[in-house]
């Protein structure tokens, strides 16, 4: 990962920057030790295998509790 410069990485999705996860981030998406992204607003992981960041939607580990969608008023 160190090869990689983050500045230029973003979520394929909201284009939100991405930062190394902390160990405590990772265990709380139920990640482990395993290198993760994670999204600046803290809801979206993505998990990066032999230092190759999978940045595609379908790779994409949600905080639990996060839904795409918002609830709608009633």
């Amino acid at each position: 990962m160190k090869t990689v410069p983050l500045e230029i990485l973003c979520c394929p999705v909201t284009g939100q920057p991405l930062r190394e996860a902390l160990p405590e981030e990772k265990k709380a998406f139920g990640i482990g030790k395993d290198a993760a992204l994670i999204r600046e607003d803290g809801q979206v992981l993505y998990p990066v295998r032999d230092g190759i960041p999978l940045l595609i939607p379908d790779a994409a580990v949600f905080r639990p509790g996060f839904s795409l969608c918002p609830p709608r008023s009633l």
